[in-house]
This record gives structure tokens, C-alpha cells and sequence, in this order.
């Protein structure tokens, strides 16, 4: 289902395509009633906290749920290398953080806790938990609702949405875009260059853009009429302006709405889609390897850990023989600010039948909570989740994304990576138009999910993202640097400055706001041996660009 949506910067308009998959706005989402349950009694929530724990001193392991944090020194980057000026910039970016994708993790974790209840099994710690995971949930319902710029579904409710956070986080990366490249900006308002902007199409990627497109408006208003939406690929169901799935959502390419003809250049990237959409449903080794990732016995022990701080050392055997099992079943009722109720179901697929998995649900209300915290007025699980336990379920997601999305094995040829090759094309191609005379475009801003950005690091070469493992040896955090909290965490962002002196020109490279080195086999094009600055000609060889 297609929807459209404008976003009014003087002029400008914002398509979206309706979603189907994985800031400073005061508006508040307030549900009232409490919520219903057809099959089991009713619980009524008490209060949201008020008054969130904030961790100051120890390791979260919220890992790609991470809220986005801008580095402390952002302000004090580098200065380009004398006469070198700013001509041009592109940046890829994941939405912003948001709630749960759908009614799974929050209602499961609810089911356990009712039985929990009904049987008198509640720990002092448990008997706050249910209302807790009700104030998520309610939340979730309502989750964008009068919110403008976010595509709230009055059917199917905010599961999947941008938080507040998620908003700001977006709205200050453009400020601080802004602020790093003032003459860019000044250059592109007086000789009228526009500023290209591109989502996957999903509706929280299509809202990262806006909130993105609007910031920029807000805080430079002589940029308002230079936002452009380009046109999407030519593919069989052809898409809004501003949309091209083939750079920002190529995991999920499909023949009926994404297919072209065998020669077009677009081609190599649907069937690099295609091998990785089979490598993640056939492939042998992955799912041996996500078998033996499930079955560590640490996540067992993890989830008693944790369960019996809420419930009875009985209850939490009966979990682990198989007594007790429980499933996002049934529905839920809430109701809005204006009494309108809004009833969701569970689709029983999303189960607690071991105490891993009780854990593992546990933990990603946990991670999902930081992200809420103005929604839930400062509901957060730290109480839940000790650090120990948590950076157990942290490693474990991070093995499973690892393998999933990440560099993976050693001999699958890049299974998990090659698809963003075209990503990669588009962003040397950007610069190529530049250093050839076209400056029609000042800035080119793509918006996606952590299943490009992560490709794309991997493909680029960048520290961290390339170790690979070899199908004998498991991925683990004393094995491997790969971590999603540094690759990956809501609004993770790489951006590319060209800069220019004269003929010549140089291209640096921001990894999350940091600089940060392109592969190493590319350090000779660096214009000093300790400068995050490339000559561009000979950066653009490294990649296997043949000359212009």
C-alpha cells in the first residue's frame, strides 16, 4: 500500500510508501484507559515512573538499540588542510531511535507475568514489572499519534515509529551538518544547489528524512527551497520521488515491485539480493551456526539470573522443564487521549519456552526502553537486566546480527555485503559529478536501517567492520571487534566531505561524526601520514574506480 505525505519546506514534498518491515517535538502521546484483555482478567497500570534511573557508570549493552550519541568533541574536528574549501557532502543515515516493531517481545513478556500473578509467584521486583511492560506497551499503541512528520496508522498503531528521542536525534545531526559547513551551505543558497534527499521508503526511514529535511528549514531557512526528492529507479511498480529501495532497502529486493531487465545496471544488485535473501532462509551454515549461538548455556543461566529477581524459584522451573511456555497470544485494548480504543493481537510466533528466552524478552524491553523514555515519562528496565545478564543477551544479538547482516563467514564471498555495492557506486559517483563541473547538487542525504548501514561499513572496509569468521569458530567478544553499538546504534550516520584547493581535491570520511580511515589498503592516498583527508583521485582507485 502506497501513501503520500508532503513535507512542507516552502515548496517541497515527501512521499512515503506504507511500512513493512526491522527532535525536539513537545507533542506528548498520552493514552488513558486502562488496557483489556478478552481472555484474562484486566490489569490496571499504576502510574508511570517519574523519576528515570539514569546510568552513569556502568555498560548498558543496548548495542544497535543504543540511542545515538554525538561525540563530546565534535566541535573540535580537524581543520581542513590549508586552501582545501568544503564543495560538496553526502551521508548515510539510520532512522532514528524508535519503539517496538510490532506487539511481540512486550506482550509475551506480559503473559509470563500474568501467570505469574495468577499463581502468587511475584517477587517484590516482579509485581512492578507488569506495569511497566503495560506502560511500553500502551505507548507503542499510540506511538507517533498527532505527532507531525510521523506516520501513525490509526489501525494498526505506532509499533515501529520514532520515539522523541529518535526525532531529536535526527533534528540535531542536521544542526551540527549545518554548523560543520557553514560556506557549503552558503555557496548552495546563493547559486541555488540542491540538496538531494533519499529514503528506503519505509515509513520510519521516509520520517527520519523529514524531521532531517525539516531541521535544516528551521535552522537555515535560505536552504527551504532546495530540497529535492529525485525521482526513484525504474523498476515494476514505480515508486514515490525521494524512494530508491536499490540503495536503501537491498535487502529485501522483489521481483513484483523492484524487478528489471536483465540489462540494466541495476540487475548485478537484485540478484546480489537474492543470494543473500536465500543465504538467510537455506544457507546450511548459518542456521547450524545460529543453533549453536542459541544453545550456549551462559543464556540459560543468564535467564534464571534474571527471572528469579520476579518470580519464585518454583515458577522459574517450571519455565525451564517445560511446564510453563508462553506466547504474544490474544489481544490488548487500549485507549487514546480522546477515548478512542485501539485493539491489537499478538501473532503467537514470538514464544518464552526456556529460561534463555525469558531472558532474551526480557531483555529487549530492556533495550528498547531508553529510546521511550518520553513516552513512558522515564519507564526504564535497569532493574531487570544487571549488567552481567545484559551483556550476556548483548552478545548473543550481536553473534546472531553478526552472522546475519555483518561480515559473517570467511568463505561466503561477501554474502552479507555485496549487495551495497550500488550504495557504494552512488556515493563516488556523487563526487565524480562534482570534480567533473557538475554542481548542481550540494548535498545528497540517504535515510535507511541498520541492514544498509552495516553492509555498507563492511564493504567500505572500516575499522571493526571486516574480521570475518571461518565456519570452525564461533564469533564471540573476545574474537572479534565487531560490536553493534559502534557499527550500528539508532541514527548511526556515515558522511563524506569533498573538500577542494584549486584542481585538486580531497574527500574526508565521518564514521558516526568521528573521523575515521577508509581501508587500510588505501592509507597512500591519505595527503599526510596522520590526516583523515584522501586525495580523491587516488581514493577512488583503491575502490577499483577506473579513471575519469
Amino acid at each position: 500500500m502506497m501513501k503520500l505525505r508532503f513535507l512542507t519546506l516552502a515548496v517541497a514534498g515527501v512521499l512515503s510508501l506504507a511500512a513493512c518491515n526491522d527532535d525536539d517535538n513537545d507533542t506528548k502521546i498520552v493514552a488513558v484507559n486502562s488496557p483489556t484483555q478478552p481472555t484474562t482478567p484486566s490489569v490496571t497500570p499504576t502510574q508511570p515512573n517519574t523519576q528515570p534511573t539514569t546510568p552513569t557508570v556502568i555498560e548498558t549493552y543496548y548495542q544497535t538499540k543504543t540511542p545515538y550519541q554525538a561525540p563530546k568533541d565534535i566541535a573540535n574536528l580537524p581543520a581542513a588542510p590549508t586552501g582545501y574549501v568544503p564543495v560538496y557532502t553526502q551521508l548515510l543515515a539510520r532512522h532514528g531511535s524508535r519503539g517496538l516493531s510490532s506487539i511481540k517481545y512486550d506482550l509475551v513478556v506480559y503473559r509470563m507475568w500474568q501467570q505469574a500473578k495468577a499463581d502468587g509467584a511475584l517477587t517484590e521486583l516482579g509485581e512492578k514489572l507488569g506495569d511497566d511492560v503495560l506502560a511500553i506497551m500502551q505507548a507503542n499503541f499510540f506511538l507517533g499519534q498527532n505527532v507531525d512528520g510521523v506516520s501513525f496508522d490509526a489501525k494498526k498503531g505506532g509499533y515501529g515509529n520514532e520515539t522523541q528521542v529518535g526525532i531529536n536525534e535526527h533534528t540535531e545531526l542536521a544542526k551540527r551538518l549545518l554548523s560543520r559547513l557553514p560556506t557549503l551551505w552558503q555557496d548552495a543558497a546563493a547559486h541555488n544547489r540542491r540538496i538531494s534527499v533519499m529514503s528506503s521508503g519505509q515509513d520510519r526511514a521516509v520520517d527520519s528524512a523529514y524531521f532531517f529535511a525539516k531541521s535544516l528549514q528551521t535552522h537555515a531557512p535560505m536552504l527551504a527551497n532546495l530540497v529535492y526528492y529525485p525521482p526513484a529507479p525504474m523498476t515494476k511498480t514505480q515508486q514515490p520521488d525521494g524512494v530508491n529501495r536499490y540503495q536503501l532497502y537491498f535487502h529485501k529486493l522483489e521481483d513484483k515491485l523492484d524487478g528489471v531487465e536483465a540489462t540494466s545496471p541495476l540487475y548485478p544488485t537484485f540478484v546480489e539480493s537474492q543470494n543473500y535473501q536465500t543465504y538467510k532462509k537455506k544457507d546450511a551454515d548459518l542456521a547450524n551456526t545460529q543453533a549453536q549461538l542459541a544453545a550456549d548455556s551462559r543464556l540459560n543461566a543468564a535467564g534464571r539470573a534474571v527471572l528469579e529477581q520476579l518470580f519464585s524459584k518454583t515458577f522459574v522451573d517450571k519455565i525451564a522443564d517445560g511446564t510453563y511456555q508462553f506466547a504474544n497470544d490474544g489481544s490488548m485494548t487500549f485507549a487514546d487521549a480522546n477515548g478512542k480504543e485501539l485493539t491489537l493481537s499478538g501473532d503467537g510466533k514470538t514464544k518464552i519456552d526456556s529460561l534463555a528466552s525469558g531472558g532474551q524478552m526480557l531483555y529487549e524491553l530492556y533495550s528498547i526502553a531508553p529510546a521511550m523514555m518520553k513516552e513512558t515519562n522515564g519507564v526504564d528496565f535497569l532493574a531487570y537486566m544487571p549488567p552481567a545478564q545484559a551483556k550476556i543477551f548483548a552478545e548473543y544479538n550481536d553473534a546472531s546480527d553478526f552472522y546475519d547482516k555483518g561480515p559473517g563467514f570467511t568463505d561466503k564471498n561477501q554474502i552479507t555485503s555485496k549487495m551495497a555495492q550500488h550504495l557504494q557506486d552512488d556515493f563516488f559517483a556523487s563526487l565524480d559529478n562534482v570534480v567533473k563541473g557538475d554542481t548542481r547538487e550540494a548535498a545528497r542525504l540517504r535515510f535507511a536501517h541498520a541492514e544498509i548501514v552495516i553492509p555498507f561499513a563492511t564493504l567500505l572496509g572500516v575499522n571493526g567492520t571486516t574480521v570475518t569468521q571461518p565456519t570452525s569458530t564461533l564469533y564471540n567478544y573476545s574474537n572479534n571487534p565487531w560490536r553493534g553499538i559502534n557499527i550500528s546504534p539508532m541514527a548511526a550516520n556515515v558522511q563524506w566531505d569533498l573538500y577542494k584547493n584549486g584542481t585538486a581535491y580531497a574527500v574526508r570520511m565521518l564514521y558516526n561524526e568521528k573521523p575515521t580511515a577508509f581501508k587500510p589498503a588505501c592509507d597512500y592516498a591519505k595527503l599526510t601520514t596522520d590526516s583523515n583527508f584522501y586525495d580523491y583521485t587516488k581514493l577512488r582507485q583503491c575502490y577499483g574506480y577506473q579513471s575519469f
